[in-house]
């Protein structure tokens, strides 16, 4: 590591894992839990809880760029920092929306037209995925702003994705808990089934989730003191100097939110980054109604089945720098995509799968937690020394995820055979091909951008100026 490269201490490192751990909280609950939560609890048809869903993505799209455009032109509150301003902003909002999203409409009862619950949650959400999408592109931004080392990034995204694991875990443990709790005290053999009877489970699971979130949010904010414009930090004003020398003697281009539209590697890391997202989200989405649809598992399976799956990521998390230092990030990633195509595969194959389901649920874990964490590491890679503009760069990335999520769902909710919370033979085969779909398929689509990025490597190419020396390579 060269003298003007940066790295953080261990204690900052965690520090800024954490800011993230209130939004990943809530992710897990939106992802894991929503379409089961309002089509099997409270009894919506498959069609608006998709609606629901994709206003959900839709308004999450549509918020992220914007916010990154104005995240990176805005000075942020006083000294506090731009980016922190923005977390700041985002976690209020995701405090006061999100606990309405996961109970029964005030003054509804069973009479009640769905379109009216439906009008009732929508405010809800789109307050939800402002504060999310605030709190998600302030929080990535800060990487390229508090690190210059390629690997020290890496380390920092497999930091941030270690504590986004643990979230998961602690999501599906304290479901584990309360869905032991409501059994123990409810003899009913109809009991292993969700309904009504299950809305103050998840009502209780997102308060205690915004109690801890809050906690950890407080953390970061005390822990991590972004660097104004041009400071170095830790680094002291004589490296600062040094720095602003070398970049007199060897210029580059700053590129604005325009440039990056000119870029072609930016659609190469935009395809690889969506499809990532595919395969994580979806299979996240999907795989609680496999369990349950298809497999005819008890309810207490769609808490234990993604605790398996995220601790396996938690595992896998802690040897993804020294595996990416040994054979690169494409070559990472690529391992990832090979540990999700084995689980497609083995869904695809065992039909009546049983509680064999756990050691799928190991490989699914494992390489969704590769191949996201390495996306996102490729993402600042790319962005690089342009700091100046990273906020719009994830941004723009981060909008292509939640559009393609926002319509694969409504599309797979639109095809669904079953319009009821009965569910029929023929949805067991449907949720079935789905989870193949949703891994497989995409997996696919994921190995394509990976081949684009292995034969045309990464790199910020100003137009009208050379492109970046062989050294200031992107990817390796």
């Amino acid at each position: 590591m060269s003298g003007t490269e940066r790295s953080l201490p261990a204690l900052k490192r965690l520090s800024y894992a954490v800011g993230h751990f209130l939004n990943d909280l809530c992710a897990s609950m939106w992802f894991t839990y929503l379409l089961v939560f309002y089509h099997s609890v409270l009894g919506f048809e498959n069609t608006y809880a998709g609606v629901l869903l994709l206003v959900g993505q839709v308004a999450d799209g549509i918020c992220t760029p914007l916010i990154g455009y104005e995240s990176d032109r805005t000075p942020g509150c006083g000294n506090y920092g731009k980016r922190k301003t923005w977390h700041l902003v985002g976690t209020l909002s995701v405090m006061l929306s999100f606990a309405f999203i996961f109970n029964q409409c005030l003054g509804c009862g069973s009479l009640t037209p769905q379109w009216v619950s439906l009008t009732y949650f929508i405010p809800f959400i789109i307050v939800f995925q402002f504060g999310w999408a605030a709190t998600q592109i302030s929080h990535l931004s800060l990487i390229p702003e508090l690190v210059t080392c390629e690997h020290a990034r890496v380390e920092l995204t497999a930091y941030r994705y270690a504590f986004t694991v643990i979230a998961n875990i602690t999501v599906y443990a304290v479901a584990y808990l309360l869905f032991h709790v409501q059994a123990r005290e409810d003899d009913d053999p109809l009991s292993d089934m969700l309904g009504p009877q299950d809305i103050h489970v998840f009502r209780n699971l997102a308060l205690i989730v915004l109690g801890i979130g809050a906690l950890f949010s407080l953390l970061f904010h005390l822990g991590i003191a972004e660097r104004s414009p041009g400071a170095d930090g830790e680094a002291g004003g004589e490296e600062g100097r040094k720095r602003m020398e070398e970049d007199e003697d060897e210029p580059r281009p700053l590129l604005q939110w325009k440039c990056w539209l000119h870029q072609p590697s930016f659609y190469q890391v935009a395809l690889l980054y969506m499809s990532t997202r595919l395969m994580v989200n979806l299979s996240q989405t999907y795989i609680s109604m496999y369990l349950i649809n298809t497999l005819g598992l008890p309810k207490k399976f769609i808490a234990t089945i993604p605790l398996v799956m995220y601790l396996s990521g938690f595992l896998s998390s802690f040897i993804m720098k020294t595996v990416s230092r040994l054979i690169g990030k494409c070559l990472t990633y690529f391992v990832g995509l090979l540990l999700i195509m084995a689980f497609s595969y083995w869904v695809l194959v065992d039909e009546k799968m049983g509680e064999r389901v756990y050691g799928a649920a190991v490989l699914l874990g494992a390489g969704s937690a590769t191949v996201l964490v390495i996306s996102l590491a490729m993402t600042a890679e790319l962005i690089a020394n342009q700091t100046q503009s990273g906020a719009f760069v994830y941004g723009a990335m981060s909008f292509t995820d939640k559009l393609a999520n926002g319509a694969a769902v409504m599309i797979i909710q639109a095809l669904h055979p079953c319009h009821t919370v009965v569910c029929c033979p023929a949805c067991v085969w449907f949720y079935h091909y789905i989870m193949v779909i949703v891994t497989g398929g995409v997996a696919v689509v994921a190995a394509l951008a990976l081949c684009s990025i292995l034969i045309w490597p990464i790199r910020i190419r100003p137009r009208g100026l050379p492109p970046i020396s062989e050294d200031e390579s992107i990817v390796n």
